[in-house]
């Protein structure tokens, strides 16, 4: 595999940099950018495969493929003077920053690609939407989980939206657990079936062959106990206020 830098080595970079080294017989060699220093020591301690570099034009001078895992908002002061040459791969990590206004930013002619790992890809189990395909970011990601390329930026977006929904999920949990608590079941024992009750849920994602509707609809009886909180609880006026406010978040994305 092409030698692979990181510039932003947060959350996201670390995720990539485990799924790519942890239990890989032959991992790729990798560079890290020295910000977020603590991180990047610590995993060039874990992996022999793992460098921290001077600065970030090391960081792309050593690459072949260059993964922008930046927040947004500290892009100008991370690729401030970066000079990338033709024949790298540069890949952003960036919501909202499109590649038109990322190649205004470089002032490269190197193939610009945006991608969306999410946190799984640390156990090599993320889908990972890519714009443009490009072969060898979709092979990068094809070994963290899968790539899945879109047709343009305009979709990608959309993606990105859907991404937004992940910590009202686990917030839902949360409000689950505290409910049975209340009910006066020790916090503890809330939180452990929980858990284990969607961990259930996760794995019958697996069955691609049932939409995700009939899932719902197998996991009901008639007039059962399920059908009742979603019905109930998931109204039309809910579902209108998710609607809504993905909407807006991918008016701004745009």
């Amino acid at each position: 595999m092409e030698r692979i830098g990181i510039i932003g080595v947060g959350e996201i970079g670390r995720a990539v940099v485990d799924g790519l080294c942890d239990g890989v017989e032959q991992p790729p060699e990798i560079h890290l950018s020295p910000r977020g220093t603590r991180a990047s020591a610590e995993l060039s301690q874990r992996y022999p495969n793992v460098q921290v570099c001077a600065d970030n034009q090391d960081v792309v001078n050593r690459s072949d493929i260059v993964l922008i895992a930046v927040r947004p908002q500290d892009r100008s002061e991370a690729l401030a003077g970066l000079r990338v040459d033709g024949d790298r791969v540069v890949v952003s990590l960036m919501a909202g920053i499109g590649i038109g206004e990322l190649r205004q930013t470089l002032g490269t002619d190197a193939p610009l690609v945006r991608a969306i790992p999410l946190p799984a890809v640390r156990e090599r189990r993320s889908v990972t939407v890519t714009c443009p395909s490009h072969p060898a970011v979709d092979a990068l990601f094809d070994g963290l989980g899968g790539a899945l390329p879109v047709a343009d930026e305009a979709a990608l977006n959309v993606f990105s939206a859907l991404t937004a929904t992940l910590t009202t999920h686990y917030w839902y949990l949360a409000t689950l657990t505290d409910w049975a608590s209340r009910q006066g079941v020790p916090s503890e024992d809330a939180d452990r079936y929980i858990r284990g009750l969607f961990q259930g849920v996760e794995r019958s994602l697996g069955d691609q062959a049932r939409s995700l509707h009939q899932l719902a609809g197998d996991h009901e009886t008639p007039n059962g106990i399920n059908e009742r909180i979603r019905t109930t609880w998931f109204d039309a006026a809910n579902s209108a206020a998710l609607t809504k406010a993905l909407d807006a978040l991918l008016a701004d994305l745009a």
